[in-house]
C-alpha cells in the first residue's frame, strides 16, 4: 500500500471513529463537492447522486488562494494510492476557507453609508421626536425623584457588587485564567502571495527561539517568495519565513525574524490521553477576528479526515481529535488547549453546510463539527521540521485503492504509471503482503478505507513495528510489520 497517493483521486474519509471490532467497519455515509476548498467528511465523486450540500473546510485559507504552492495533480491510475510517489490527490469535495478577506478587504459585507438628512416633513417629524422625548424626560424625572424618596423611607431592595469583576482571581482551570495565560503565545498569520492574495491563519509559540507552529495550508500562499508576518495580541507585528511545511500531514513551521526575547511556548499535553468528554478551548481569528476563545468538549477521537487545498494535487490525511468547540475559517492553526492549558492538538479542518457565510459571502462557519491534529503527532512533524526542513513519513510500502466500495483498505492490481502496487523488498512485501489483500485492521484500530489507512500510518513513526489484520480469499490473517519511511512530499 502506498502512502503517497499520487495522481488520484482522494477519497472518502468515514464519518464515524473506527471502533476495535473484528469485523470491517460499515462504510460513512456520502457527501458532495462543495464550492469551497477542503474535504468533506465523508465526500463521495461529484457524480453520485443525492449527495448532501456540506463540505470539509479548511479553516484558515480562502478559496481566492486555495491553490497555493501551485502544483499541479500528477496522473495516476483510477481509484489507487500510489506508493512511489507524492503528493496524494485531493479530497472529493476539497475545501480550505479563511477570514473572508480575499486579501483585499474584511469580508463582511458591504460598508454602512450613513443616510443623509431629510428635510420637508421629515423635519417635522424629528421635532414631534424631540417633544416627546423631553416630555418622556420630564415623567422620568417625576418618577425617580418619587422613587427615591420612597427608596429613603423603606429601604432599598437592590445589591450592588463590590467588585464588578475587574479585579476578580481567575481560579486555575477555568476559561478565563486559561486564556490568560494561552493568548500571550498565540499569534495571528498573514499570509501573501506574489500576486497579493492571501489571508489569515494562526499559529502558538513553540519554542523561545521563535517557532511558530501552524498548518501548512495557513502558510501555503508565502512559500514561493510571497509575505508572511505574525502578530501578537499586544499589537506587536513581527515577519517571519517559512523554516518546513509537511503538506501530508498539514503542519508548518514559522520562524520570527528578530524574535523578542521574553517568548513562553505553550506546555504541549499528551493526544493519547485524551478522552471523549474532556473541555476543550480553542484559540484563533475567525473571519479575521484575533484572539478569539471558544470553548467546547471532546467530540471523537480517532475521526479518519482526508482534506485538500483544491488546488487537485494537495491531500492531507489525519487521524484527528473532533471538538464542537466553535471553529471557523481563520482558526486554523490555532492551539486546542484542554482544561489546564496544555496544548491536545492544532485546528486544521471543520465540516460545515455550504450554504454561505457572512456578509453574503460563500463562506460558511461552525456546526460543531471541528478536527484538530493531535499534537503528539504534531511534535514530531515540528521536530523534524526545524531539524531538517523536510517531513519524515512512515509507509508500509504498497498501494491503496482510494474507493468507498470496500470494507477496508484494498492492495490495488497495479501501482501508479504501471508501476508494481507492493513496492519490491518494501514493508509490505517482507511481510507477505500481495494485491487484491484487504487490510481490516492496524494493531486495534479498524481499517475501513484507503484514507484510514493511511492517517493510521501517519501516526506512527518510521521503524515502529504494527499488527496488520488483513482477508484473502475470504480468510483472515495477521502479520507483523515493521513500517518504512518516505522522507519529503514529492
Amino acid at each position: 500500500m502506498s502512502t503517497e497517493n499520487e495522481g488520484t483521486a482522494v477519497p472518502p474519509a468515514p464519518s464515524a471513529p473506527p471502533v476495535p471490532v473484528d469485523a470491517p467497519a460499515p462504510s460513512a455515509p456520502d457527501a458532495s463537492r462543495g464550492s469551497a476548498p477542503t474535504a468533506p467528511l465523508p465526500p463521495v465523486p461529484p457524480s453520485a447522486p443525492g449527495a448532501q450540500e456540506q463540505e470539509l473546510v479548511h479553516a484558515g485559507q480562502a478559496p481566492a488562494y486555495a491553490s497555493a504552492g501551485g502544483q499541479d495533480p500528477q496522473a495516476g491510475s483510477q481509484g489507487s494510492a500510489p506508493d512511489a510517489a507524492w503528493p496524494p490527490p485531493p479530497p472529493a469535495t476539497p475545501s480550505y476557507a479563511d477570514d473572508g478577506s480575499g486579501g483585499s478587504g474584511s469580508g463582511w459585507g458591504s460598508t454602512y453609508q450613513q443616510p443623509a438628512p431629510k428635510s420637508g416633513r421629515g423635519g417635522l417629524v424629528a421635532a414631534i421626536l424631540v417633544a416627546a422625548l423631553v416630555a418622556g424626560g420630564l415623567g422620568g424625572g417625576l418618577g425617580y425623584t418619587l422613587a427615591k424618596n420612597n427608596d429613603n423611607s423603606t429601604g432599598s431592595t437592590t445589591v450592588s457588587a463590590s467588585d464588578s469583576g475587574g479585579s476578580l482571581k481567575r481560579d486555575p482551570g477555568t476559561v478565563a485564567n486559561v486564556a490568560a495565560k494561552s493568548l500571550p503565545s498565540t499569534v495571528t498569520i498573514q499570509a501573501e502571495s506574489t500576486s497579493g492574495e492571501g489571508g489569515t491563519g494562526t499559529g502558538f509559540v513553540f519554542d523561545t527561539q521563535g517557532h511558530i507552529v501552524t498548518n501548512n495550508h495557513v502558510v501555503a500562499d508565502a512559500l514561493d517568495g510571497g509575505k508572511l508576518s505574525a502578530t501578537f495580541p499586544n499589537g506587536k507585528k513581527y515577519d517571519a519565513e517559512v523554516v518546513g511545511h509537511a503538506q501530508g500531514y498539514d503542519v508548518a513551521v514559522i520562524k520570527l525574524k528578530n524574535p523578542p526575547s521574553d517568548l513562553k511556548p505553550l506546555t504541549l499535553g499528551n493526544s493519547d490521553k485524551v478522552a471523549v468528554g474532556d473541555s476543550t478551548i480553542a484559540i484563533g481569528a475567525p473571519f479575521g477576528l484575533s484572539n478569539t476563545v471558544t470553548t467546547g468538549i471532546i467530540s471523537a477521537k480517532d475521526r479518519p479526515v482526508a482534506s485538500s487545498d483544491g488546488t487537485g494535487s494537495n491531500a492531507s490525511y489525519m487521524s484527528a481529535l473532533q471538538t464542537d468547540a466553535s471553529i471557523n475559517p481563520g482558526n486554523s492553526g490555532g492551539p486546542l488547549l484542554d482544561a489546564s492549558g496544555n496544548v491536545i492538538g492544532i485546528n486544521s479542518a471543520i465540516q460545515s453546510n455550504s450554504s454561505g457565510g457572512l456578509g453574503g459571502t460563500s463562506q460558511a462557519g461552525s456546526i460543531g463539527l471541528g478536527f484538530a491534529i493531535p499534537i503528539n503527532q504534531a511534535k514530531y512533524v515540528a521536530q523534524q521540521l526545524i531539524k531538517t526542513g523536510k517531513p519524515v513519513y512512515a509507509k508500509i510500502g504498497a498501494s491503496v485503492s482510494l474507493e468507498d466500495s470496500t470494507s477496508g483498505a484494498k492492495i490495488t492490481e497495479q501501482g501508479a504509471s504501471g508501476s508494481d502496487a507492493v513496492e519490491a523488498g518494501g514493508p509490505a512485501a517482507k511481510a507477505g503482503l500481495k494485491p487484491g489483500d484487504v487490510i481490516t485492521k492496524l494493531d486495534d484500530h479498524v481499517i475501513d478505507s484507503g484514507p484510514t489507512l493511511i492517517g493510521e500510518i501517519w501516526t506512527h513513526k518510521p521503524g515502529d513495528e504494527v499488527t496488520i489484520t488483513y482477508q484473502r480469499d475470504g480468510k483472515t490473517h495477521t502479520v507483523q510489520l515493521t513500517l518504512g519511511s518516505r522522507s519529503g512530499d514529492s
